[in-house]
């Protein structure tokens, strides 16, 4: 089918099915998906606004045995730099960052081999007794982790998590959800059915959530697809992603090489997203990884969120914005309305 009529089907309310999106993102102007996707932004949300959050990232620990070929932030259990952050030391984080005025924190760190699972819900109810109103944290290997440390179900240690405190989960660790490109960045990682597995437990407890993808490695086309459609079956079956964020590999490592993504072919990406994933009404843009000005197209280019500031990141370079008043100041300027939101994308 031709480009035009793929366009003009999806306008009209058609769902994108997977051989037409990859007709989209082989063969479509970048300008003519964006101006598709903008339409669909504005019928999700509105017309006239964009949002943004104020949270930080506490980042508990470096100890990882994943050993993913991309990440330059894992540490080997008793190497040199090697941490683990003391509860007094977590309570501090979120009261500087209260001080700051974010309230949300997001607990993200490596997947340390013994780590007891009491040290996760102290540092939950912890941080809930100083008053942080949301607590986002674990991504699906982490939270395997933590169900194998404590030999019991997922549902029962996620009970527990929520129970302490945690309010909200990442779908983090997904990259390419595709096995044989799992297999060549981080085959130590979960496969494919299991992260969709563990974040289908999290959704029928509540514990609702973002999806993303990261791309600019050894991902086809193709598989670029395959894995939106995991997400998108997912969330036709559990509703539980709240957001999606299209994210390009940094360089971290050495012997990990990185595709430079044209600016354009991320927005490209990022607008296909928005049309295919029409079951999740949030699209960010990685202001952090592309920085301000892809940020501002972004917005008008199916995104409706910035997600920065982010408070304190220590696994990837930041280019986003480093306060409110600077993520204000980034909507307002690409002609928006800007609006506080919590991580549910509900105003604060």
């Amino acid at each position: 089918m031709k480009v035009a009529d793929i366009l003009s089907r999806v306008k009209d309310g058609e769902r994108l099915n997977a051989s037409h999106a990859l007709v989209l993102l082989e063969e479509a102007s970048w300008l003519d998906l964006a101006q598709l996707a903008n339409e669909k932004r504005i019928a999700k949300v509105g017309a006239d606004k964009a949002s943004y959050t104020l949270f930080k990232i506490i980042n508990y620990t470096n100890v990882c045995e994943i050993d993913c070929t991309f990440c330059s932030f894992k540490k080997t259990q008793g190497a040199k730099g090697s941490y683990v952050m003391n509860l007094e030391d977590i309570e501090e984080s979120g009261k500087a960052a209260q001080e700051l005025g974010a309230n949300q924190i997001f607990l993200q760190g490596g997947v340390h081999p013994s780590l007891p699972f009491s040290y996760y819900l102290e540092a939950l109810k912890i941080l809930k007794d100083i008053g942080i109103a949301h607590i986002r944290g674990f991504s699906p290997v982490e939270l395997r982790q933590m169900a194998a440390m404590e030999k019991r179900p997922l549902a029962e240690v996620l009970k527990d998590l929520k129970l302490a405190g945690l309010d909200s989960v990442p779908g983090a660790g997904a990259e390419i959800l595709v096995e044989r490109v799992r297999e060549i960045l981080s085959p130590n990682k979960c496969d494919v059915g299991e992260w969709g597995d563990i974040l289908k437990e999290c959704h029928k407890l509540g514990l609702y959530g973002s999806a993303n993808i990261v791309f600019g490695s050894v991902e086809s086309n193709a598989e670029m697809i395959e894995h939106l459609e995991v997400v998108r079956n997912l969330q036709d079956e559990t509703g539980g992603f709240n957001s999606f964020i299209p994210w390009t590999f940094q360089p971290q490592t050495k012997d990990f090489v990185v595709e430079k993504i044209p600016h354009h072919q991320y927005l490209k990406v990022l607008a296909l997203c928005r049309l295919y994933l029409d079951n999740i009404d949030n699209i960010e843009v990685s202001v952090m990884v592309l920085g301000q000005d892809i940020g501002q197209l972004a917005l008008r280019m199916g995104a409706n969120d910035i997600s920065s500031p982010v408070l304190e990141e220590n696994v990837l370079r930041s280019y986003g914005v480093k306060d409110e008043k600077a993520a204000i100041k980034l909507i307002e300027e690409a002609g928006l309305k800007a609006f506080k939101r919590d991580f549910n994308y509900q105003p604060v």
